[in-house]
């Protein structure tokens, strides 16, 4: 009995992508379709390597193929690519080697803004995306300490700047421009001109997510990065009390102003939990990110504990998604680039969705 390619497509559409909301075959997530006598091969192209359901889309299509009749084998290979998910039509010219740019920011400090878009960055990588980071914390910038570069200076190709490179990270930081323990004092022209170098004069290289970690609260740098390039959206970190909720509502009415979407709230510091007991601790209160999400329309893409190896793996230059990725923190890391991911995708796809493709 022959097999007919569009049963098979049909037998397909039982697969549907959780976060898109429709299902493979419609979605363009079908390609090479191959029918060799009872065999059936096709690649599962996802819209981003970091999909914490692959495997089980993978199981699902496997045997809804298998149901036909005359099909003894079927062959799933899991594919991504990533999307942009702004495009030319932002009005903001696309930085060269980036399909997505994420701002990270916050509106305070010691919310613990670096250490989550470091782990975020690096989780993307290890999902198998292609990720840089740009330490835009001009007054602040620690992101090479968190990543153990603390003496890296940036070589050029004579006509770029080349981002140096850890954990398979691709990263700009002012850090590397200025001598140790010079602090920058500029006006807001002079940050204006820096964003700019960090995109328009380095030489990204072929870009899935290139993470910005942003200065705390509201300021030139935010504004300049709205104005320079097409940014996919904004997560805000927040720890649950309340002076910190009351800044973080105000990063987000500055994100929608700016016309730059919220992709999430992440809850850092949430709670402690006892290494010799196992109780849990809510030192600074309980809920109180998630529910400000919830008010605000806005995803909510996690919480993060408080756990010791985080901070001594932020000072000794090996983040914890390197270190202790198995521990609940580490989890809890993945998991927020996971649903940040997803939210990436999702902007992607409000734009024309890519057409089927079948090889016979």
């Amino acid at each position: 009995m022959s097999i007919d390619q569009a049963a098979v497509l049909e037998a397909l559409k039982v697969v549907r992508d959780p976060d898109l909301g429709r299902d493979i075959v419609s979605l363009g997530f079908i390609k090479g379709l191959k029918i060799d006598a009872s065999r059936v091969a096709f690649t599962i192209e996802l819209t981003t390597p970091a999909c914490p359901v692959k495997d089980q889309m993978r199981d699902q299509a496997r045997a809804a193929v298998m149901q036909l009749p005359g099909v003894t084998a079927v062959d799933v290979e899991m594919g991504a690519r990533v999307r942009e998910a702004v495009g030319a039509e932002s009005g903001r010219a696309p930085v060269p080697g980036v399909k997505n740019i994420i701002a990270v920011g916050a509106g305070k400090g010691g919310v613990g803004k670096t250490t989550v878009a470091v782990n975020l960055a690096i989780a993307l990588e290890q999902c198998g995306s292609r990720v840089g980071i740009i330490d835009a914390d001009m007054y602040g910038p620690n992101v090479p300490i968190m990543l153990g570069m603390k003496k890296t200076q940036l070589t050029t190709d004579g006509k770029k700047m080349i981002p140096a490179e850890k954990y398979g990270l691709q990263v700009i930081s002012m850090a590397f421009l200025t001598e140790d323990d010079v602090p920058v004092i500029w006006r807001g022209p002079m940050l204006h001109g820096a964003i700019q170098q960090f995109f328009r004069e380095a030489l990204w290289n072929d870009l899935d997510y290139l993470v910005i970690d942003l200065p705390p609260g509201t300021g030139d740098v935010v504004l300049s990065l709205s104005q320079t390039v097409p940014v996919a959206g904004a997560i805000v970190v927040t720890t649950p009390q309340q002076v910190s909720l009351a800044d973080s509502r105000r990063a987000v009415a500055m994100y929608k102003k700016l016309n730059i979407p919220p992709l999430g709230i992440v809850e850092n510091m949430s709670h402690f939990v006892c290494p010799d007991c196992g109780h849990e601790a809510d030192i600074f209160g309980h809920g109180g990110g998630e529910r400000m999400a919830a008010e605000l329309d806005v995803p909510f893409l996690g919480r993060i504990p408080l756990y010791q190896p985080i901070r001594e793996g932020s000072d000794e230059g090996v983040p914890l998604v390197i270190a202790d990725p198995d521990s609940p923190a580490g989890r809890a890391f993945m998991a927020v680039a996971e649903r940040a991911a997803a939210q990436v995708s999702i902007a992607g796809y409000r734009r024309p969705t890519i057409p089927l493709t079948v090889v016979s």
